[in-house]
């Protein structure tokens, strides 16, 4: 276990336990009665690790140090944990959609002594009828609205990227690009991994990044045929195979912001963003958005758990 923010001691007031249980990953914070990290700890055991019937054995052991300490403490989690292939399914909330809408919609799974409130995810239908779902994602905007990031357009990158807009508080509509995950795909079961090191390498060329974001950006609008473009660089020594990934990255976050502004998601006007993920990824985002004319800025890495301190006392569970 790994401390956090503070160092948990055996007289340390706590509140409520937080936690972020997704697809391939389990994180779990400790948190006082003002939204403080007392303790944090991480494990592997996302839901597709946990077998059938799992769930409680998992809860259990992953919060049994803190549970011993302070039997009654409430618990609270986001993520795929509320969906169909998770503990329970905590029916999708549909936007517009505020810390009420979301904290009157919990469901709670587990029995007496392991008690735990799962939040639902949201959902949005756009006016050409495409329906959109997020799950966790919305607890993270909101945890980033707490710590100052107010209205505006946030944008969540990953293997399935969020563009959110939110107005007085309350996100009102959303899209997710599968930009990630489409990477992943073309890296390691296309033609285009055949033009790349043979090991996985993934090292970062700046400057092939910047050519294909640019590329994304001028012509995203022709994806499909902008991506056989990767193989024909190869072909004619114009593209290294150290260098494809990065560049295949760039042209994908490059086209992805294009469509992006095109559709209307970041709004008329627009030209500042709030970026929530890993750093890494926040920062190659953050230079395409420059490059499409859009200043981006980085909320901090608790946006989860303050997110899901702001639902427990909207929920009651914790005092306001």
């Amino acid at each position: 276990m790994t401390a956090g923010d503070n160092t948990r001691t055996a007289s340390a007031s706590a509140a409520l336990i937080a936690i972020d249980w997704g697809t391939s990953a389990l994180r779990g914070w400790l948190l006082a009665p003002d939204g403080t990290v007392l303790d944090r700890r991480a494990g592997a055991q996302g839901i597709m690790a946990v077998p059938d019937g799992g769930f409680d054995a998992a809860y259990r052991a992953f919060t049994a140090e803190w549970r011993a300490q302070w039997p009654a403490l409430p618990a609270l989690a986001a993520g795929m944990i509320g969906s169909r292939q998770g503990w329970a399914e905590a029916p999708y909330v549909a936007c517009p959609a505020g810390f009420a809408d979301l904290s009157g919609r919990c469901i709670v799974v587990g029995v007496r002594d392991a008690v735990l409130t799962i939040v639902p995810g949201l959902s949005w239908q756009a006016p050409d009828a495409m329906i959109d779902v997020m799950r966790g994602e919305e607890t993270q905007i909101f945890g980033a609205q707490q710590a100052g990031e107010k209205d505006g357009l946030f944008i969540l990158p990953g293997t399935h990227s969020k563009w959110a807009r939110v107005e007085a508080g309350r996100i009102v509509a959303f899209a997710t690009c599968m930009t990630g995950e489409l990477f992943a795909v073309l890296r390691a079961h296309s033609i285009l991994g055949r033009m790349m090191p043979a090991d996985g390498s993934m090292g970062h060329d700046p400057a092939a990044f910047d050519a294909g974001a640019r590329d994304g950006l001028d012509n995203g609008h022709e994806l499909l045929r902008r991506l056989f473009g990767v193989r024909t660089r190869g072909l004619f020594g114009r593209l290294a195979p150290q260098a494809a990934p990065s560049f295949l990255s760039g042209l994908l976050i490059g086209s992805e912001v294009r469509a992006a502004r095109e559709a209307g998601r970041a709004g008329e006007g627009v030209s500042g963003a709030t970026l929530i993920g890993d750093a890494v990824l926040c920062q190659r985002y953050a230079h395409v958005l420059a490059m499409a004319g859009i200043a981006a800025r980085s909320a901090d890495a608790d946006v989860t758990p303050r997110g899901l301190w702001l639902l427990a006392r909207a929920a009651g569970m914790i005092g306001a």
